[in-house]
């Protein structure tokens, strides 16, 4: 499942990531979003995009298009 498709306060642990640009993948895990890493999606913003979603107790916002290319396991 893709983190894009996830209901507001659903947690789930980030799978894959390959399916990023190698420099985009590297600006997410310096934030704390890495594979095994457990998430939870807050909310959206009323537009859909971004998402704001915690991570290691940090709240981080991605854009959409990001969070679909970011494989999760519903926990």
């Amino acid at each position: 499942m893709k983190l894009a498709l996830l209901n507001d306060g659903a947690v789930a642990k980030i799978t894959d990531m390959s399916g990023l640009p190698a420099d985009t993948r590297k600006k997410l895990m310096v934030m704390g979003i890495l594979p095994k890493t457990t998430v939870t999606l807050i909310r959206r913003a009323p537009m859909g995009d971004p998402l704001q979603i915690s991570v290691r107790g940090v709240s981080v916002a991605i854009r959409k298009q990001l969070a679909q290319q970011i494989e999760v396991e519903v926990a």
